[in-house]
């Protein structure tokens, strides 16, 4: 069986360095093991991802040395298919919807005792919409403009079991999913977590390389592959490329764009050697430093 992974960035601004090494250790596994690397456009929120942004993305990864197989998957061009995901998994019986704002978890969260700061109405919902009556949620869902939708842990587990899921040795990996996950939104259909297991069973994809921020993720990837009946892939999680101060790359702190170096006139053969080989994970250069990252990294015809 043929092996297949995928890059799947998302246009929500231009591809940073740590993008680009990103893309890059995919394609280097891909070389390695003669498997096939797709791009995938993850364009999904419509609140937030830019067509124009999509093509920079497309002429950066071009110029950085890397191909793809065409056409292009783009995720904003498969709506029905996520919905159609989404409609199974309501039929079972293992989502629910979330009327929950924020700020509502929020004070919830403060009134169980817990610590109410912002990043904890993401990563501990505490279950208020789970128990609300079939009657009552058809009435909110016709009357209220917005709700979301959750993934009920306990019941799908209690349907499949737990999530595991294996690296690249075939080792089993076991994590445990904190609380109900959102996987569908009113307003852009679904989220990341449907919409990639979705992505990832049509196209067949054999093994997923990423970073490991998105390591805990994979057990909710997991538990929908297992609900929705999908293969799944192995998962290689690999380091993130950081700054001097240990922060990983990312565009809302003005990471170095690959679109920046090349208008610089960086050597993109140079940049790659450097990413894979020579950068030890960390990129020590800031926005606007293009004296020292020419000197490190050298024009096409310096070479």
């Amino acid at each position: 069986m043929p092996c297949i992974t995928r890059f799947a960035p998302s246009p929500t601004g231009l591809l940073h360095v740590g993008n680009g090494y990103a893309a890059l250790r995919c394609k280097q596994w891909a070389e390695q093991h003669r498997a096939t690397m797709l791009l995938r456009i993850e364009d999904i929120d419509h609140t937030r991802c830019q067509p124009h942004f999509a093509d920079a993305m497309l002429e950066d990864l071009q110029w950085l040395g890397l191909s793809w197989p065409e056409p292009v998957r783009k995720q904003s061009e498969h709506l029905a298919g996520y919905q159609y995901a989404l409609i199974r998994l309501r039929q079972m019986g293992v989502i629910y919807p979330c009327f929950c704002t924020r700020k509502s978890i929020q004070l919830e969260l403060l009134r169980m005792g817990g610590a109410p700061h912002r990043e904890d109405a993401a990563s501990h919902y505490p279950g208020t919409c789970r128990h609300i009556p079939v009657t009552e949620q058809e009435r909110r869902m016709a009357t209220e403009s917005s709700f979301a939708w959750r993934l009920d842990i306990n019941r799908a587990t209690g349907m499949v079991g737990e999530p595991v899921w294996f690296d690249e040795q075939g080792t089993p990996q076991r994590d445990t999913i904190p609380h109900d996950v959102v996987i569908g939104r009113k307003d852009i259909g679904v989220s990341y977590h449907l919409a990639v297991v979705v992505d990832d069973a049509l196209q067949g994809i054999s093994h997923v390389i990423r970073g490991e921020d998105l390591k805990e993720s994979t057990a909710i990837h997991r538990l929908l592959q297992q609900l929705l009946g999908y293969p799944s892939p192995l998962y290689i999680h690999h380091p993130l490329l950081k700054n001097s101060a240990g922060e990983r790359l990312a565009k809302r702190i003005g990471s170095t764009t690959l679109s920046s170096l090349r208008n610089m006139g960086v050597c993109p053969q140079r940049l790659r050697h450097y990413l894979l080989d020579g950068c030890d994970q960390l990129w020590p250069f800031n926005e606007g430093e293009d004296a020292a990252i020419i000197a490190m990294l050298g024009t096409p015809d310096k070479r």
